[in-house]
């Protein structure tokens, strides 16, 4: 029977191949997801390595944070673009899961991870999530807590009322247009602990910078932020 399965396996792997999220060419082997060609151009920050880096500077003087890091560069038309519209476009909650996974491989040797007590997805308006199906942001996350064995709330910080899309708005309209979006239901759940802010595409910060200045006002809390990508 196994073999039988396992040949018949074979034959749709030959008819219908998964293909790279980045290049559409079909993965072989011990490939998930990107390929290997893929994989090696894809362009890391590294900013977590660094004390001061632009995805820090994005934020200094906003509020109080712990560290700040963001793991791809995005480009218009690059790889990163067109892995964040596979994950956010085409409800590819699997790839977001991976995606998160190698975030946590690739920093955790650096202890960013070290110390955060919870992982916080920024939530997506009710309606907004119901029509994409998933919030991507909690897709990597729940990735990097499979990794570094990290709690993931998605309950305690909610998108109290939707907003209009954020994509063609210059910074001071994306700055208006997230204040006062986010409310805290229990400022105690956050209390005490060091929070990491997820999100899967920085431009501004507006968005996150509201999550922040929501959270804030819990006694002795800490704030750190990752992004799967950063645009610049």
């Amino acid at each position: 029977m196994k073999s039988i399965k396992t040949l018949l396996n074979a034959v749709f792997s030959l008819f219908f191949p998964d293909l790279c999220q980045s290049c559409s060419r079909p993965l072989v082997k011990g490939e998930f997801f990107i390929c290997l060609h893929c994989f090696c151009q894809l362009p890391q920050t590294n900013y977590h390595l660094r004390p001061s880096n632009p995805a820090e500077e994005l934020f200094r003087g906003k509020f109080d944070y712990e560290k700040i890091s963001a793991f791809l560069l995005f480009e218009k038309g690059g790889k990163t673009q067109q892995i964040v519209h596979q994950i956010k476009y085409k409800n590819n909650k699997a790839f977001g899961f991976w995606c998160g996974q190698l975030m946590a491989e690739e920093m955790m040797p650096s202890g960013f991870f070290s110390g955060i007590d919870i992982i916080v997805p920024v939530p997506l308006h009710k309606k907004k999530q119901k029509k994409r199906g998933f919030n991507q942001a909690e897709a990597i996350s729940r990735g990097i807590a499979n990794k570094c064995n990290i709690q993931v709330d998605i309950s305690n910080l909610q998108k109290s009322k939707g907003n209009t899309t954020q994509t063609k708005k210059s910074r001071i309209e994306r700055w208006l247009n997230s204040r006062e979006l986010f409310q805290i239901n229990n400022k105690e759940i956050f209390s005490g602990k060091h929070i990491l802010l997820i999100d899967d595409v920085v431009t501004t910060g507006s968005t996150l910078e509201a999550c922040a200045q929501c959270i804030k006002s819990c006694k002795d809390l800490k704030i750190s932020i990752l992004t799967f990508a950063m645009s610049h």
